[in-house]
């Protein structure tokens, strides 16, 4: 009997396709900065990005089956953390629930995730603050009139978000703008617009899945500068990697200067996180792996 290459991607449901796209970003390589199947660092290594995603599953298990995102959100977070190397797949999850979510409604639109984002309330704020107090993860510092909603506080926040009424999507548009916009906040304010571009080109792509991980990477990077890098290394590094990353012809290309970047400690891990995306999006419109 002849297998059918697309039978998985028949069966497979969104919590399932939400847990591989995470296992092909980390399997995709080279990424230069990130952990791949050919780099650690040295306190966070590739089997602590495996268990994170099987961790995550049974929040995006509760996405599928319609349970509020924050809710959600804070299980998936809770679960990848339930490994030794720390924060894993933070700013992934934080894309990948609304996804999934929407994705087990129907077709996974940008228009149904775009309206998944919105209707989020102060109670999935609530989640999404506490679940930063599970992982350590780099963010920008608040503006100063709203140090009290620093995420960093984890549920400490929580009176203040309350006080206010901001729902989760409110705190994505905050985040979205000003001095330091954070990319992942504008796509759950803009309908995932990169997320969707770059899914296309992994399904326009050729080659095993991972390849086109690395390659959807590469092409993210070289559009927009990367948040974290801009956090932890200032707006001109950041800057200095766009511009490399644009200039990057193929993967044997890229392979040296992935090592120069984990070895100046320089992490695009928010591109990352949109190359899940990606990835989710492209299994969900039929890559076959």
């Amino acid at each position: 009997m002849t297998a059918d290459p697309d039978a998985g991607a028949a069966t497979r449901g969104p919590a399932a396709n939400a847990e591989l796209a995470l296992l092909l970003e980390v399997a995709g390589t080279p990424k230069p900065g990130n952990v791949d199947r050919r780099r650690d660092f040295t306190d966070l290594r590739f089997d602590h990005f495996l268990a994170g995603a099987v961790g995550a599953r049974p929040g995006l298990e509760r996405a599928a089956a319609g349970a509020p995102v924050g809710e959600a959100f804070e299980l998936a977070v809770e679960g990848m953390s339930e490994q030794s190397g720390g924060n894993t797949q933070f700013g992934c999850l934080l894309l990948l629930v609304p996804l999934v979510r929407a994705a087990a409604a129907g077709d996974l639109t940008r228009e149904r995730a775009r309206a998944v984002c919105a209707g989020t309330t102060v109670d999935d704020a609530a989640g999404f603050y506490r679940a930063f107090e599970r992982v350590d993860v780099s963010v920008a510092d608040p503006p100063a009139d709203a140090e009290e909603l620093d995420v960093r506080r984890g549920a400490d926040a929580v009176p203040a978000l309350r006080e206010r009424g901001l729902t989760l999507a409110d705190v994505m548009a905050r985040s979205a703008d000003g001095d330091a916009p954070d990319a992942n906040a504008r796509e759950w304010r803009d309908g995932f617009p990169r997320s969707f571009r770059a899914a296309e080109g992994v399904l326009a792509d050729d080659g095993p899945a991972s390849d086109r991980a690395a390659r959807a990477f590469l092409d993210l990077l070289g559009e927009a500068e990367d948040t974290l890098v801009r956090v932890e290394h200032g707006p001109e590094v950041a800057a200095a990697v766009r511009d490399r990353a644009a200039e990057v012809e193929d993967l044997e290309a890229a392979e040296a200067w992935a090592e120069e970047l984990v070895d100046r400690g320089i992490n695009p891990g928010t591109t990352a996180d949109l190359t899940a995306a990606a990835l989710f999006v492209a299994l969900e419109r039929g890559l076959s792996v």
